[in-house]
């Protein structure tokens, strides 16, 4: 995995999941879409990951560019984010994005949820 830029209080998209975001994008066909990742209660450790195109703004939102992919963290979950790894995998055995999140505690067998 190659990571375009990293900063301590953001996320970082990998070249990959920045390819994969750009390829589902196009699929839409929309250009007034972003990624945006949240951190919504819920899960079996307490909190879980949203990653879904969005094409609104709302106050506090912080934004990052990683190779013409926008994506939007909002102001409550950007303190659960900073210095996030978001990738993309596609192998035999697994499919889907997948988040390295050093802030996390703990998280579920399935990876969907953190404390």
């Amino acid at each position: 995995m190659t990571v375009q830029d990293t900063t301590a209080t953001g996320v970082v998209l990998s070249e990959t999941a920045a390819s994969k975001v750009k390829a589902l994008l196009d699929q839409e066909g929309r250009d007034d879409l972003r990624l945006r990742i949240a951190v919504q209660p819920g899960g079996c450790s307490g909190l879980r990951y949203q990653l879904f195109f969005d094409e609104r703004f709302m106050d506090g939102d912080q934004t990052f560019d990683f190779d013409g992919v926008e994506v939007i963290v909002d102001r409550m979950s950007g303190p659960y984010l900073g210095g996030a790894v978001i990738d993309f995998v596609d192998s035999i055995e697994k499919q889907g994005f997948t988040i390295d999140n050093p802030n996390a505690t703990g998280s579920c067998a399935c990876g969907d949820s953190f404390s």
